[in-house]
């Protein structure tokens, strides 16, 4: 298989097939939390695909050329932590530059991406399956656009469920943890599809 193709599929892979959101339940917090307003959360699913794929490009390198050749190659997770924390940061220091209005809007969800377990888990399942450059970098692309796309979806749900005429005991956030179930399950429909791609 061309390796182009390859590449192109396991990124569909991991965006939508393996999501990091609905089928392996990382970054709930940012994704039930942000998601009531449109703006903030395609503000904040930009920024976890910044910080994921720009983590990844630090975070291989920095595990198999720093940490292996150096013997600590257990020392990875605060390796990652403190990479991402760094990015975070960057990404913190330009929306509230550029954007105070999303800045504000994201509130106390902005830092949180530190410790989104998306971000620390695709660094870490990079490393923890051997996998190679390239394959971290279509998986990082993949998770992180599946990021993006789940939550703005999820978003545009939950602006819609305001107006619907939702009985009282399921108003907020009951009606839009079944949704996300109804998400989740027309996912995994898919499960299978994209078998034993190789990069």
């Amino acid at each position: 298989m061309n390796i182009f193709v390859s590449f192109v599929l396991a990124i569909i892979s991991s965006m939508l097939v393996d999501n990091v959101v609905l089928s392996r339940f990382y970054g709930i917090c940012p994704f039930l939390g942000v998601s009531r307003k449109v703006n903030s959360s395609l503000g904040m699913g930009v920024a976890v695909v910044f910080v994921i794929v720009l983590a990844t490009l630090i975070c291989w390198p920095l595990y198999n050329f720093v940490l292996v050749p150096a013997g600590i190659p257990f020392m990875d997770t605060v390796a990652y932590i403190l990479v991402i924390a760094s990015l975070v940061q960057l990404v913190g220091l330009f929306i509230k530059k550029y954007s105070p209005s999303l800045y504000k809007s994201l509130g106390i969800y902005l830092p949180l991406i530190t410790t989104n377990c998306a971000v620390l888990g695709v660094a870490q399942s990079n490393t923890d399956q051997g996998l190679t450059f390239l394959a971290s970098l279509a998986n990082a692309l993949g998770t992180s656009i599946g990021f993006l796309l789940i939550i703005v979806t999820f978003s545009c749900i939950r602006v819609r469920l305001e107006i619907a005429n939702t009985p009282k005991a399921f108003k907020g956030l009951p009606i839009a943890l079944i949704c996300a179930a109804i998400m989740a399950i027309a996912l995994v429909g898919l499960q299978g599809l994209f078998s034993g791609i190789k990069l």
